[in-house]
C-alpha cells in the first residue's frame, strides 16, 4: 500500500527530455515497492501565464519542481515563486549556462530547444545511424575502411545495439559477427587496430541468452547454437583473433549498453561526438 505519492514536475520551454532523464536517474536509485513517484511533464512552456498555472499545480501537490527553462524572465519567475511558496526546486541548466558564459565571455542565445535544432550535428548523426544499419552484421566489409569503430564479436555480444548507440554519438560504426567456420574479410586487416574493438561474454551467460532467443522464436532451445562447448569454441576463436589483431577486448557480461559504449570511447580515445561546438 502506497502511503504517499511523490510528484516531480518537469517544467521546460522545450521537450523536457533533459529534466525527465535526470528525474528518472534519481528514481532509479530506489527499489522500494511501496514508493510511488510520478513524473508530470509540462513542456513547451513559453509564457508567464502558462508557467504560473503549472507552478500553482505543483504547489497544490507539494511537488518537487525540476525546471530547465532558458528564457531569463521565466527562470526568475519560477525561482521566485518556488522560494515564496516553500517549493523544493532544482534548476540544473541556468548555473551551467551562466558559468560557461562567464568563462567564455560570450552571451548565450537563450533559445528554447536549441539542442534539437536541425544543425550539422543533427545531420551527421542521421548519417552515422544510416551507416550503422548499412554495415551491420558484416553485410558489406568495404564499410570497415570508412568506419570510426569496428565491433567484432560472436553472436549475442551486443554488436548491433552498441553500433546504434555509438552512431547516436555521430560515430560511424560497422560490426562483424565472428563464426569459426566463416572467412574473415580481407578489409579487416587493412584497418588500423586502434579502430577495432573485440567483444566477448561469459560462456554460461551466452548459453542462457541463446537459449532464450531460441525459445522466443518458438524453437528448441537445445541446439548447436546454444551448446556450451560450441560457445566456448567460438569464444576461443574470437579471443585468438583479437590477440592477432592487437585490439582491446571488452567483456559485455553484466554490462549495460551505455557502460560498454563508455568503455569503448575511453579505450579508443574517441571524443563523444554528441557534444556541440559553436
Amino acid at each position: 500500500m502506497v502511503d504517499k505519492v511523490i510528484h516531480i514536475y518537469v517544467i521546460s520551454d522545450s521537450a523536457g527530455e533533459t529534466a525527465s532523464k535526470l528525474a528518472q536517474a534519481a528514481i532509479a536509485q530506489y527499489d522500494v515497492l511501496d514508493l510511488e513517484v510520478q513524473i508530470v511533464r509540462r513542456t513547451f512552456v513559453s509564457d508567464k501565464e502558462t508557467l504560473m498555472d503549472v507552478l500553482q499545480e505543483a504547489k497544490e501537490l507539494d511537488a518537487i519542481v525540476l525546471q530547465t527553462l532558458i528564457v531569463d524572465e521565466l527562470v526568475v519567475i519560477a525561482k521566485q515563486f518556488c522560494q515564496e511558496n516553500g517549493i523544493f526546486s532544482i534548476d540544473p541548466l541556468t548555473p551551467l549556462v551562466d558559468e560557461i558564459s562567464r568563462r567564455s565571455e560570450t552571451e548565450p542565445n537563450r533559445l528554447p530547444g536549441a539542442m534539437h535544432f536541425l544543425n550539422k550535428n543533427y545531420f551527421d548523426r542521421i548519417a552515422a545511424m544510416e551507416f550503422a544499419v548499412k554495415y551491420d552484421d558484416g553485410k558489406d566489409p568495404r564499410g570497415f575502411l570508412q568506419a570510426d569503430i569496428i565491433l567484432l564479436g560472436v553472436s549475442r555480444t551486443s554488436k548491433t545495439p552498441l553500433s546504434l548507440f555509438l552512431a547516436n554519438k555521430n560515430l560511424k560504426v560497422a560490426n562483424l559477427p565472428l563464426i569459426p567456420e566463416a572467412h574473415i574479410p580481407s578489409q579487416l586487416w587493412e584497418v588500423n587496430p586502434k579502430k577495432i574493438v573485440g567483444l566477448t561474454n561469459d560462456p554460461k551467460i551466452l548459453n542462457v541468452i541463446r537459449k532464450e532467443r531460441m525459445i522466443a522464436y518458438g524453437l528448441n532451445p537445445d541446439t548447436a547454437y546454444s551448446n556450451i562447448n560450441k560457445i566456448k569454441e567460438e569464444l576461443e576463436f574470437a579471443n585468438n583473433l583479437y590477440k592477432k589483431i592487437g585490439c582491446p577486448v571488452i567483456n559485455v557480461a553484466q554490462r549495460s549498453i551505455e557502460e560498454t559504449a563508455s568503455i569503448i570511447l575511453s579505450e579508443l580515445g574517441l571524443e563523444d561526438r554528441s557534444y556541440y561546438h559553436s
